[in-house]
């Protein structure tokens, strides 16, 4: 379970914007990058090189 005050802290690395928890598919966007993050075991794997495309949230 990700622990939902931590957005308050968090943001995109590579936009710096904040993130939005997504706790269906358990990620954090990120609308100004167009990328998301994925939770793995209640730890945001906040990683540039593994940010992801919105676009493969609905694939």
């Amino acid at each position: 379970m990700f622990d939902p005050g931590l957005l308050e802290i968090l943001e995109c690395p590579k936009a710096r914007a904040p993130l939005v928890w997504d706790k269906d598919r358990n990620v954090l966007i990120s609308a100004q990058a167009g990328v998301f993050y994925r939770v793995v075991d209640g730890v945001a794997v906040l990683l540039p090189e593994l940010a992801q495309p919105l676009s493969a949230l609905d694939a």
